[in-house]
């Protein structure tokens, strides 16, 4: 108890050698102690070596609802942690905490990049479409789309916040694109999120990370139970390569997400189907 409330009342956290911890703490890890009377979220911090205390805050309208998407958050927030792979299952927010991290971060980077492989479902092709390649990959983005206007939706539509994003998209500070576009750029000062890069080769996760310039971060996204790619399993996916290579990295942090938020139906259907 007395840690607890010695973590509550220090804003740079405790060392690591005041805790009798029996398992090893890799970087950045993140958890809850507890005592007979109270309890903490903390995470252990590899560039001051001490366990700090993990605030729920608020981003860009985004509040986290349990402990996983505050440790999510808490990653997310600090410049330090360049690399991060946010597991999950559908509906438990990996997308939408790391697009809310990136906009209340925006004035720190030049620009904000999502992007996602271009996959149908269960890899069933979907034939012709029309229109030029923006038009093309359009369908795909949706849901990327779909998370933005979730952000737009927690302020009033005449608001700064809502013209802030429309003007972000406009300069293209903010960029929506398929990650096929991503090949052979140098991505600087970018905050650059990939959705479900479940779908990913551990080649393609190497070559995305290796674009990476000064001052950018990069953030992997997606649910290692569904993969659209008929050569990848839950096993071999680039996905759970990178975690599982970068994990006693500094520069690296990986939160799983385990509380489904979408709705009562999509947590009924992850838990039961």
């Amino acid at each position: 108890p007395a840690l607890i409330d010695r973590i509550y009342s220090s804003k740079e956290g405790l060392d690591l050698s005041e805790f009798d911890f029996k398992d090893l703490i890799h970087p950045n890890e993140c958890f809850v102690l507890k005592s007979d009377r109270s309890s903490v979220l903390a995470r252990y911090n590899p560039f001051t070596h001490s366990i700090c205390r993990v605030n729920k805050t608020k981003n860009y309208g985004i509040e986290p609802r349990n402990a996983e998407q505050s440790f999510a958050f808490e990653v997310l927030n600090d410049p330090d942690v360049k690399l991060i792979g946010l597991t999950g299952k559908a509906g438990t927010g990996k997308t939408l905490l790391a697009l809310a991290s990136a906009l209340k971060q925006a004035n720190v980077y030049k620009q904000i990049l999502l992007a996602r492989p271009i996959v149908a479902l269960s890899n069933k092709d979907l034939g012709f479409l029309p229109g030029d390649a923006n038009e093309k990959v359009a369908p795909y983005m949706q849901p990327l789309f779909d998370n933005l206007n979730v952000i737009k939706h927690q302020f009033a539509a005449n608001s700064s916040e809502v013209k802030r994003l429309e003007d972000m998209q406009k300069s293209e500070q903010l960029v929506i694109e398929a990650l096929a576009f991503i090949r052979g750029r140098s991505l600087s000062e970018t905050y650059c999120i990939i959705d479900e890069a479940q779908n990913l080769t551990p080649h393609e996760i190497k070559t995305i990370i290796t674009r990476a310039g000064e001052g950018t971060k990069m953030v992997f996204t997606g649910d290692i139970q569904q993969i659209d790619q008929p050569y990848l399993d839950s096993q071999s996916n680039g996905l759970v390569y990178m975690i599982d290579r970068m994990r006693d990295q500094n520069l690296f942090a990986h939160v799983n997400l385990v509380k489904g938020e979408r709705s009562q139906l999509s947590e009924l259907a992850s838990n039961l189907m």
